[in-house]
């Protein structure tokens, strides 16, 4: 965009952030890489997010705050999955870590639960064994520790009526 005049091209920014922030919230990384992706100059796009900052209209740790809350209650993520989502995001690590440590272990533990118990239900058919290994990966890939998720497999299975030696012997 180095082509426009230096007007021309801080308005056409300015319009391309706000019609991704209209959208939803955006960390300054996102916005950073679609100016980048549209050939803005990254000095422009620096000034640009500088004074959005100034404004209150990007700010990576109201986002972040959202995001976990909104992640963890929709799509049943862990905190340790939220970090490295909000990390990609280009969220600051520290300020990730914090945002995801407003989950406490109960709620991250009672949230597991509904996701097994939720599972549960359409495994009526399967055995035991294919059960619990289905339901243990669905835990790990939403980023829950692995203490926890044998746990509460353990716990939700003996609860819906099954034969839970299984994982008796296991230590996890």
């Amino acid at each position: 965009m180095s082509e426009l005049p230096p007007d021309e091209a801080w308005r056409k920014a300015k319009e391309v952030c706000f019609d991704l922030l209209a959208a939803r919230p955006r960390t300054k990384d996102e916005l950073r890489q679609a100016l980048r992706r549209k050939g803005f100059d990254d000095d422009l796009g620096e000034r640009l997010l500088s004074k959005l900052d100034d404004a209150g209209l990007v700010d990576d740790a109201a986002f972040a705050e959202t995001w976990v809350r909104s992640r963890h209650t929709y799509r049943g993520l862990a905190r340790r999955a939220l970090v490295s989502e909000l990390k990609r995001k280009g969220v600051d690590p520290e300020i990730a870590v914090e945002a995801a440590g407003e989950i406490d272990a109960e709620a991250e533990e009672q949230r597991a639960r509904e996701l097994v118990r939720k599972k549960l239900r359409t495994m009526v058919d399967l055995d035991e064994q294919k059960a619990t290994r289905r339901l243990l990966g669905m835990l790990a890939r939403k980023g829950y520790p692995q203490g926890l998720a044998y746990r509460v497999v353990r716990e939700e299975l003996r609860d819906a009526g099954a034969e839970t030696t299984l994982l008796d012997d296991i230590d996890p």
